[in-house]
């Protein structure tokens, strides 16, 4: 298996986690509140979810969609990376979404 398969099915299963955890989680749900989006949780998770099974599905199938997938989840990850900057949560507590969204962009790279 390649690099770039192993760092898919890493941010694939991840995502699936994050997003299930989006609907069920009741730490989720504060920390949603606390981001100031409380409205857009279940969307987020939505998101997330589709994000990792695109990236599990097109790793299969497409690499259009596991593209697609990884672009969408880079960009959701880097706008969590912003929201958590702008609450003053600080470089550390802010940091978890950016490897996320490096990791995602790097997979778009080499799909491109």
């Amino acid at each position: 298996m390649s690099l770039l398969t192993y760092l898919t099915i890493i941010s694939g299963i991840s995502f699936l986690f994050f997003g299930l955890g989006c609907f069920v989680s009741k730490k989720m749900k504060v920390e949603f509140e606390r981001y100031g989006l409380p409205t857009y949780r279940k969307l987020i998770g939505a998101l997330q979810l589709l994000g990792g099974l695109g990236l599990l599905v097109g790793l299969i199938y497409s690499t259009t969609l596991q593209f697609s997938a990884a672009l969408g989840l880079s960009i959701l990850m880097f706008l969590g990376f912003l929201v958590r900057l702008k609450i003053r949560d600080g470089i550390l507590l802010s940091t978890p979404s950016l490897p996320y969204a490096l990791l995602n962009a790097f997979i778009c790279y080499q799909l491109f």
